[in-house]
């Protein structure tokens, strides 16, 4: 489904790929090939965050969200090894285990403000 906009929730273990647009949403679950309990380490990660990044190429803005840091590291592992998407990360905010439907809500407010920030002239961006 091509759409515009995306959200990923994340942690170390899984993340929750939601694509949509004004009608519809896609969702991909994506689990972290590592078997360890102890995450946070490149190696352990770098599975994941490729998978992550597979899914999210051909979407034009992307919010991250989630606890800890692993929305950071993937962010930052984006912009060493697939610039395309790093360029498309419009924010990170730091969020609980909501559902995916609460994920998508929140994804479309905050991007209804950030599509109207950059969109009206009138506004300044500094």
């Amino acid at each position: 489904m091509p759409t515009f906009h995306a959200v990923v929730w994340l942690d170390h273990q899984e993340a929750h790929v939601l694509m949509f647009d004004r009608d519809h949403v896609a969702l991909e679950r994506i689990k972290s090939r590592s078997h360890h309990k102890h995450q946070g380490k490149p190696h352990e990660t770098t599975g994941l965050f490729g998978d992550i990044a597979k899914a999210l190429h051909g979407v034009h803005e992307v919010l991250l969200t989630g606890p800890g840091k692993a929305r950071d590291e993937f962010r930052a592992w984006c912009v060493k090894h697939d610039a395309s998407i790093a360029q498309v990360i419009v924010d990170s905010v730091a969020s609980d285990h909501p559902s995916d439907a609460q994920v998508v809500a929140m994804a479309r407010q905050y991007f209804k403000k950030f599509d109207f920030t950059t969109q009206d002239p009138t506004i300044s961006q500094h």
